[in-house]
């Protein structure tokens, strides 16, 4: 029998206005490994994977299964050829429950002709009891957080029992503790002769979890390698065509007079007396578990949540935020957590997401300078090193990383005077971040001041001057990034 379940020959997709997203790839996958596929954003990772999952058709090139060559024109064909994918942005149907996501487009009848939901309630509770995770399975999809989300896109991979199982950025929105879960799950996966691509961005999981690694950069092939035989330097330096010998910029603190102050913070069910400063040019990070509330307070500042009580002082004036236009017209932004369905406009062009937030900018109030526009736009494409053809081109086929520069553009395209960035590298590979850092020291440099949202805890201690570190709703500390505090520290808050 082949050792290669799956053979991928010389793939090449183009989209667009000659948008070469693959040109001539190959990666060919062992039974029973975990094989890790990276690169930058905008190297072709998800294209490959949408094109073995049948979401795109390759121009062309060959996939084997098995052996046997196979051609899938859609999704439903790869299922029922055994491959089963759990999409970076997640792939849910908002209206619906979780376990009808769950099982949606395969849902099992009973004698009767009908829909079992008892057999498919009972099949989706006892997976989640499995990983030790709780999820109501007739709640609405729109009802759960990020990581909830996440958890019913994983189940309804894994529940396919698929030969093949492609999983992009799958702990993104995830708690250390079900990083863990999941790691065991693709433990078990593996020892029963599953194959799984595993695309992160977070090399330390390709070196505890992967076998072998194939790099991809700007659409080509670069290399295949065991894990075992490779380091991060090796694989920073083949991801991004050279050498990266630091992983965080230096700090420089910058802060200044108090630009905003929240008093007293209280939405029902979330948040419980929510008190701080922000000053201008400090970057404020917030700590916390997932579902502590950090992204509650975004929300609420940016005027998307109703707040019971609380008060907002913005350059010692007391301001009432009761929408996002209330927000917006007090010079703050947001980037939010969720930045396909809360942050972008996935249909429109580069240019048109970048202006959307000040169009009084290119415009006469009664029409737009398209000219000024594309202008304005193209300088913040170069400034922010996104990645694409033009500045017309469709947002949908623009890669994850360069979709989250553009959420950030749009900001500064405002030229909001605080920013609140929520996962703000979430899904960016380690060029792109750097790029960020680099920008928000620029930015706190002229003035500006961030408050920035990480699950990462490094991220936050690198970059921040501050850190408030949230648990069930409530602030349990807010304590200054010197020489003295330790990570330990923050955890322990954290965690109550």
């Amino acid at each position: 029998m082949d050792d290669y379940i799956l053979r991928m020959e010389k793939i090449s997709k183009t989209f667009g206005e000659n948008v070469k997203a693959l040109e001539a790839v190959s990666l060919n996958a062992k039974r029973g490994e975990v094989h890790a596929l990276l690169g930058e954003n905008g190297a072709g990772k998800s294209t490959l994977m949408k094109i073995l999952s049948g979401a795109y058709r390759q121009d062309s090139g060959r996939i084997f299964i098995d052996g046997r060559e196979v051609s899938f024109h859609n999704t439903r064909d790869a299922t029922h050829g055994g491959v089963g994918i759990v999409f970076q942005e997640l792939n849910l149907v908002s209206t619906l429950t979780a376990v009808e996501n769950a099982f949606l487009g395969r849902l099992e009848t009973n004698r009767f002709g009908m829909v079992d939901w008892k057999r498919l309630r009972e099949k989706f509770l006892h997976f989640m009891k499995s990983i030790d995770f709780e999820i109501n399975p007739d709640i609405p999809v729109s009802d759960l957080s990020i990581a909830d989300k996440q958890m019913v896109e994983i189940a309804k991979a894994l529940l396919l029992k698929s030969k093949i199982l492609i999983m992009d950025e799958p702990t993104a929105t995830l708690t250390s503790e079900e990083i863990k879960k999941l790691f065991v799950i693709i433990g078990d996966l593996k020892k029963s002769g599953v194959t799984i691509i595993y695309i992160s961005h977070k090399l330390e999981e390709v070196f505890q979890i992967c076998d072998r690694v194939t790099v991809l950069r700007d659409g080509r092939y670069i290399s295949t390698q065991e894990v075992a035989d490779t380091n991060k330097a090796k694989l920073i330096e083949q991801m991004v065509g050279r050498s990266v010998d630091v992983e965080f910029p230096p700090r420089e603190c910058c802060a200044g007079d108090t630009v905003l102050e929240i008093g007293g913070l209280f939405t029902p069910g979330f948040l419980s007396d929510i008190s701080f400063n922000l000053r201008r040019g400090e970057i404020l990070g917030i700590a916390g578990l997932v579902g502590s509330g950090r992204t509650e307070i975004a929300r609420a500042i940016f005027g998307a949540d109703k707040i019971e009580k609380g008060s907002f002082k913005l350059n010692g004036h007391t301001v009432k935020i009761a929408s996002t236009m209330d927000a917006k017209r007090f010079s703050i932004g947001l980037l939010p957590e969720d930045r396909k369905d809360e942050g972008l406009a996935v249909d429109y062009s580069v240019a048109r997401n970048i202006s959307i937030t000040n169009l009084n900018k290119i415009s006469n109030h009664i029409w737009l300078n398209r000219k000024k526009e594309l202008a304005e736009s193209e300088k913040l494409v170069k400034r922010l090193s996104i990645k694409t053809p033009s500045v017309n081109q469709k947002l949908s086929n623009l890669s994850g990383g360069n979709q989250q520069k553009v959420v950030l553009a749009k900001w500064l395209f405002n030229d909001a005077d605080i920013l609140i960035l929520d996962e703000p590298t979430r899904g960016i590979d380690v060029g792109a971040k750097y790029e960020i850092y680099l920008l928000m020291n620029e930015l706190v440099k002229q003035g500006k001041a961030i408050i920035m949202i990480s699950s990462e805890l490094p991220e936050i201690f690198a970059l921040s001057d501050r850190i408030l570190v949230m648990y069930e709703g409530r602030m349990r500390a807010c304590l200054d990034n010197g020489e003295g505090l330790k990570p330990e520290e923050v955890m322990r808050f954290a965690l109550g």
